[in-house]
């Protein structure tokens, strides 16, 4: 992929003893979003671990914009340009909603495709944050919680944005918004990985699609090829 700003190659990776990835290999193109899908248990959550810096893979190879970073340290990847939404949001709860921000804030990349991310981008993105910005983050609502968390990684200015499971545990109207807003991020020229369960979010959004069976990559291609190749979702995802 020419414009290949993520890519991870021949990736094995464990805990402990278990052997969670078998040479997983794909690749995040520039501006573009892609889908990273898979059953529970198949690997989508340790993957970003990896990419991130969080589990050092025992193999293979993780590059950020042409550079290896398998195995440096979260900090050291997120100062390339990376950020992570974490699963369950991980959001800091003793702390306000400003101070979650606060503490995640770096100066923007001196390469970036977009406007720098400040505490008014972000509170222009996310109003309830803005009207909520003096509340302990223990306080507010699950949806509200998720926005602190995607606003607390724009806050690093990633040229990346690894997105894990965002729309877990919220109503829909929240993960419309919450899908919007993501969309607007890719608009905007941010590369995502959006890790998901839910196969017709990701076909709505992803330009690319990578679905991941007992931590192999089993089915990889465009949204598009994936349409017209009727692919059998029930087959890696247990669907219809």
């Amino acid at each position: 992929m020419a414009d290949e700003v993520l890519g991870l190659g021949g990736v094995d990776a464990y805990y402990g003893d278990s052997h969670v990835l078998h040479g997983v290999s794909f690749a995040l193109g520039e501006a573009r979003l892609l889908g990273l899908l898979g059953r529970n248990g198949a690997g989508k959550t340790t993957c970003m671990n990896v990419t991130m810096g969080i589990l050092r893979p025992r193999r293979g190879t993780v590059t950020l914009f042409g550079r290896g970073i398998a195995g440096q340290p979260p900090e050291d990847i997120a100062a390339r340009g990376m950020a992570l939404v974490p699963q369950g949001r991980r959001i800091f709860k003793s702390l306000t909603v400003h101070e979650n921000l606060l503490v995640a804030a770096r100066p923007p990349q001196k390469n970036g495709a977009h406007a720098p991310w400040t505490f008014d981008t972000v509170y222009a993105t996310f109003p309830r944050l803005k009207e909520r910005q003096g509340q302990v983050a223990a306080y507010l609502s699950g949806g509200e919680q998720q926005m602190l968390a995607i606003g607390r990684a724009l806050m690093a200015n990633p040229r990346v944005l690894l997105m894990d499971e965002p729309s877990e545990g919220l109503a829909p109207q929240i993960v419309a918004e919450v899908m919007a807003t993501i969309r607007r991020l890719k608009e905007q020229g941010l590369s995502i990985i959006l890790v998901e369960q839910n196969a017709k979010l990701v076909f709505d959004i992803a330009d690319d699609i990578v679905i991941l069976n007992s931590g192999r990559v089993a089915v990889s291609g465009t949204t598009a090829e994936l349409r017209n190749s009727g692919i059998d979702l029930h087959q890696h995802l247990g669907i219809y």
